[in-house]
């Protein structure tokens, strides 16, 4: 089989018709570069060039030839640049694994930001509970996870993007609080949309928390794990709800949302991003880098304008 450089120099020669030209262009003395297109005519068993000490000119199959060969060189070239630019994590594809109040809170700003930053990587998201997050960052499936906490965090590389309060999240009807600001003590005994103990557990906890710390028993009337779902009840007016505050931009048709006071000072809801240390995946960390740039900008946003 020839080798590329003798296709190079094959290229060189019949381009320019010239072997002392051609050895001008590849940077290299005459008698090398006529030997390697000797050794290819003869690995392909044909004559590609007529040479005299006058001229130089190709036969009809070194012009048959010569469009191939420059589509080997041009091959090649691509090849090796794409390998190069997988390594510095500049193309490729990365799996991000999100839940449901991340994919329309700070998902789409991050997506937005790797489009610019990183627009020859391939980004597949895949929309789990934290759990299932988990497991699938363990296993591999997963470059990226963002995800509530959760005491596996441990096993793996973290960092906390985003803070939200609680809000509140009643039915257009209701009339929790009688229209002045609302309290924690105004839920209590009020029929209330609680989290999945199981399919739920962090959003579950933190709300039981946040009810013990101000002594108040709501009346929970349903469980359910989705936030999207949570609020589907709370607009058929089985009760009310605690949602993180990305949940108000869904702008849930039946359902209002309100501040409750002190509720700021309380545990807010997390998200972290987490990934898995021995995660090989060059296009990771740009993603990731481009995922954070995005979370910074967020909240010195938020913060320029005292949200």
């Amino acid at each position: 089989m020839f080798e590329l450089n003798q296709l190079r120099c094959f290229v060189a020669v019949a381009e320019e018709l010239h072997f002392g030209r051609a050895a001008i262009r590849l940077h290299m003395t005459q008698p090398p570069l006529s030997r390697q297109v000797h050794l290819l005519e003869q690995r392909l068993g044909v004559k590609l060039l007529n040479r005299t000490s006058r001229s130089v000119r190709m036969t009809s199959a070194g012009r048959s030839f010569l469009a191939d060969a420059r589509q080997i060189l041009r091959l090649a070239e691509s090849a090796s640049l794409a390998v190069r630019r997988a390594a510095r994590g500049e193309s490729g594809s990365v799996t991000i694994g999100f839940t449901a109040a991340s994919g329309y809170g700070v998902m789409p700003g991050m997506i937005a930001q790797c489009r610019v930053r990183v627009p020859d990587v391939e980004v597949n998201l895949r929309e789990m509970v934290t759990v299932e997050q988990i497991h699938a960052l363990a296993s591999g499936t997963l470059d990226l996870a963002l995800l509530r906490p959760h005491a596996s965090l441990a096993e793996f590389r973290s960092i906390r993007i985003i803070t939200e309060p609680l809000v509140a999240a009643l039915p257009t009807s209701y009339s929790l609080g009688g229209g002045r600001p609302l309290s924690l003590g105004d839920f209590e005994g009020a029929p209330f949309v609680m989290y999945s103990p199981i399919e739920a557990r962090y959003f579950h906890d933190l709300v039981v928390a946040v009810f013990a710390t101000a002594g108040v028993k709501p009346d929970f009337t349903q469980y359910t794990s989705q936030i999207h779902s949570i609020l589907a009840l709370v607009a058929a007016g089985l009760g009310a709800a605690l949602v993180p505050a990305a949940a108000t931009n869904l702008h849930f048709e039946g359902v209002i949302f309100r501040e409750v006071r002190k509720m700021r000072s309380m545990r807010p809801a997390e998200l972290y991003v987490a990934w898995k240390p021995d995660n090989d995946n060059p296009a990771r960390q740009r993603v990731l880098d481009a995922c954070l740039e995005y979370t910074r900008s967020a909240r010195s946003g938020r913060a320029q304008s005292g949200v």
